[in-house]
């Protein structure tokens, strides 16, 4: 445990370095503050809770961010070392390859958890000021908080995965970039050109619910969006989501992190310092 505690904190003092991990704190900070900002302005209208209209917007923003983030926190985990030499002073150490992947996961993990925070950090200040914390459902800000350390956690077992497998970090980083387009912007656009090409049939009604939650972008996006009585700001996607249930959706993005970080582990066994 102490050697894993080791790694960590050698990450971190690494990630302290890191003008990614700088971009993307200040990045996340920003746009909640823009967004809590901006989507406070129909609460009055619409007699909707404050937080669950800001929660709505973050959601949003989150599932493009959150795995960018755990993206550029991994992609060089493993290459990175292997490039500039140090993973074979690395593995000089009596410590194996799932200790060292654990380490580097707790330090990224960890900073991952404090860009969320401070965004959403922000997004409650702010709200509270606005508003009576009295009058305000804190819930969804909770989960909101919760299922993002889950959705980046997931995205940063495929960084490590993809890490393991490559060698240069030029090919890691062009690599992340791709999955992140195809899991939060592509992967969407074909399941839409699929659902307008079937046109209502087999397809729609049965096979389109679980390949939406099978992207744990799309998972976390469907259990984060609003029910009930303001269902009308959640996206369309939702109702067609909703098939497959919550539980499918948790199960999904509960279970990407594991399967990822396996993988990863998988790979990283095989590497040649």
């Amino acid at each position: 445990m102490m050697s894993i505690i080791a790694i960590a904190k050698l990450e971190l003092l690494i990630a302290r370095r890191n003008m990614w991990v700088a971009t993307s704190v200040i990045l996340m900070g920003l746009f909640t503050v823009v967004l809590t900002l901006a989507g406070g302005a129909p609460t009055g209208s619409l007699g909707i809770d404050p937080l669950t209209v800001a929660v709505t917007s973050i959601t949003t923003l989150s599932v493009y961010l959150i795995p960018l983030i755990g993206l550029l926190l991994s992609f060089d985990a493993i290459a990175g070392e292997s490039e500039r030499g140090t993973l074979a002073l690395s593995l000089t150490y009596p410590l194996s390859r799932g200790e060292i992947l654990i380490g580097k996961f707790l330090a990224h993990f960890c900073v991952l958890a404090f860009a969320i925070a401070v965004g959403l950090g922000l997004t409650a200040v702010l709200t509270i000021w606005q508003y009576s914390a009295a009058d305000l459902s804190f819930a969804p800000l909770i989960k909101l908080f919760v299922t993002s350390l889950a959705l980046g956690a997931a995205f940063l077992g495929i960084g490590y995965l993809v890490s393991s497998l490559v060698r240069q970090t030029g090919v890691a980083s062009g690599i992340v970039i791709i999955i992140w387009l195809v899991c939060v912007v592509l992967y969407d656009l074909g399941l839409l050109g699929a659902l307008v090409a079937d046109n209502g049939g087999t397809f729609t009604k049965t096979i389109f619910p679980w390949l939406l939650v099978a992207n744990p972008a799309d998972a976390f996006r469907l259990i984060n969006m609003p029910d009930g009585s303001v269902s009308e700001l959640a996206s369309g996607i939702n109702a067609a989501g909703g098939a497959s249930g919550t539980l499918g959706q948790l199960v999904s993005l509960l279970l990407w992190p594991i399967i990822a970080l396996f993988f990863a582990w998988i790979a990283f066994r095989k590497v040649e310092p």
